[in-house]
C-alpha cells in the first residue's frame, strides 16, 4: 500500500517559499544598508536617527493597518529589523571619521570577559591592540609604555594595585583609563598614580552581550578631555550610548542599579533552593512573569561569583541598600500573615506613586518581553 501523503506538504512548501522571498529581501535590504554607511562615514553622519526611525515605524504600521496584519507584531519585526541594520551599519564603521589616526591600546586584563570584549571593540575599530595578562609574556608595564591608551580590567580587588604599578609607565601624552564596576577609588588610583589623561569607564553590560550596540557605557571624567572624546567617538561608533556621571554619582546609582538587583536576585534564588521545590515542577505552572524572574536568576548563579561578590562587598552604600531591604521584606511578609489588606493596598498606593507614569512604560515594555518568552517557551 502506498504512504498516506502529508495534507499540510503543499501548504507548507508555499510557507517555504515565501520565507525564502522574505529572507532573500532581507539581504536586499542590507546591500542598500551597507550602501548607506558609505554614505554616512562620507558626510560625518550619525548611524541612529530617531526622527527617521519614528516615521519608518508609523509608515510600517499603517501598512500593517492596511493590510490587517498585527500593528504590534509588525512594529516588533521592524524594531528588530532596524537594530540589526544600525549594527551592521557600526560594524563598517559608518561612524568613524574617515581619516582617523590608528593609535595603539594596550588591555591589562585583555583575557578577561570584559577585556576579550574591549579588544574586540578596538580592533574592529582599526586601531593596533596590545594584551597583557597572566598568562602573556608582554607585562602590563610593558605593554602600557608601547601604548597610547591603557584600559585596565581586572577583578575589582585588585584594580588598584594594578593601576599602581602601571600608572607611571603610561606616557605623559597618553590615557590611562578603566573598565571597574565601581569608580570613586579606581579613579582617584589613576589620578595618583599617573600624569597622563585619565578616564572613568563602566560598561553597563557583561561579556555576553550579543552586540554593543545600544549598551550603555559611563563615562567619569578624570583628567584630559581630548582624549575622553577620543573613546566618546569610538565608542559611539560601536553604537554605544555614553552616561555622564562623576564618580560618586554612579557609586550612588550602582547601590541600586547593581547591588539591589543583585542582591533581591540572590535572594530569590537562596529561598527557591532552601524551600527545595523541584524547579521543573514549578516550570509546569510558570507564568511569564515567574519565568522572566526564573532565567534572571539562573543566569545570574550561572556566572562567576568572583565578579559579583566584589561589585556588592565594595560599594559604599551596600550596607544601606541591604538594610532597606531586610526592612520592606519584613514589612511585606508581616503584611501578608497579618491578612492586612488595608496596609497592602496603602503599600501598592505608596510604590505606584513612586514609580509614577514610569508604569505606563513599564507595563507596555514588560508585556512585549513576556510574549517573547511566551513565544520561545
Amino acid at each position: 500500500m502506498s504512504e498516506p501523503q502529508d495534507p499540510l506538504a503543499s501548504v507548507r512548501a508555499r510557507i517555504d517559499a515565501v520565507d525564502q522571498q522574505i529572507l532573500a529581501l532581507l539581504k536586499q535590504r542590507m546591500e542598500i544598508v551597507t550602501d548607506l554607511a558609505t554614505v554616512k562615514r562620507e558626510h560625518g553622519l550619525r548611524i541612529r536617527d530617531a526622527r527617521r526611525e519614528e516615521q519608518l515605524l508609523e509608515a510600517r504600521r499603517e501598512i500593517a493597518r492596511s493590510l490587517g496584519l498585527s500593528v504590534d507584531v509588525t512594529e516588533s519585526l521592524f524594531r528588530l529589523i532596524m537594530w540589526a541594520s544600525r549594527d551592521h551599519q557600526a560594524s563598517l564603521k559608518a561612524e568613524v571619521p574617515l581619516h582617523t589616526e590608528p593609535k595603539r591600546v594596550a588591555i591589562i586584563g585583555g583575557h578577561g570577559g570584559i577585556g576579550r570584549r574591549m579588544a574586540e571593540l578596538f580592533g574592529e575599530l582599526g586601531h593596533t591592540v596590545l594584551i597583557a595578562d597572566l598568562d602573556t609574556t608582554l607585562s602590563a608595564r610593558e605593554a602600557a609604555a608601547q601604548a597610547d591608551v591603557t584600559l585596565i580590567s581586572v577583578p575589582i580587588d585588585v584594580t588598584e594595585r594594578v593601576i599602581e604599578e602601571v600608572g607611571p609607565a603610561v606616557p605623559h601624552d597618553g590615557l590611562l583609563m578603566d573598565v571597574t564596576s565601581i569608580k570613586a577609588a579606581p579613579l582617584a588610583a589613576m589620578l595618583r598614580s599617573t600624569q597622563a589623561s585619565v578616564l572613568g569607564t563602566h560598561p553597563m553590560f557583561g561579556p555576553g552581550a550579543q552586540s554593543f550596540q545600544g549598551q550603555r557605557v559611563v563615562f567619569c571624567p578624570g583628567r584630559g578631555d581630548l582624549w575622553a572624546d577620543w573613546v566618546r567617538t569610538n565608542f559611539r561608533a560601536r553604537g554605544m550610548v555614553i552616561t555622564d556621571a562623576s564618580a560618586d554619582e554612579h557609586d550612588r546609582a550602582m547601590a541600586f542599579v547593581q547591588v539591589l538587583t543583585h542582591y533581591q536576585t540572590q535572594v530569590l534564588g537562596l529561598t527557591l533552593a532552601k524551600l527545595a521545590t523541584p524547579l521543573q515542577e514549578s516550570l509546569r505552572f510558570t507564568s511569564p512573569a515567574y519565568l522572566m524572574e526564573l532565567y534572571v536568576a539562573a543566569r545570574h548563579f550561572g556566572q562567576d561569583p568572583a565578579l559579583y561578590g566584589p561589585i556588592e562587598m565594595n560599594n559604599p552604600l551596600t550596607a544601606r541598600v541591604t538594610d532597606a531591604f531586610r526592612e520592606a521584606a519584613d514589612a511585606v511578609g508581616k503584611m501578608l500573615l497579618a491578612r492586612d489588606q488595608g496596609a497592602f493596598v496603602r503599600m501598592f498606593e505608596e510604590v505606584r506613586a513612586f514609580f509614577g507614569d514610569f508604569s505606563d512604560e513599564a507595563t507596555e515594555k514588560s508585556r512585549f518581553m513576556m510574549d517573547r518568552l511566551v513565544e520561545r517557551s
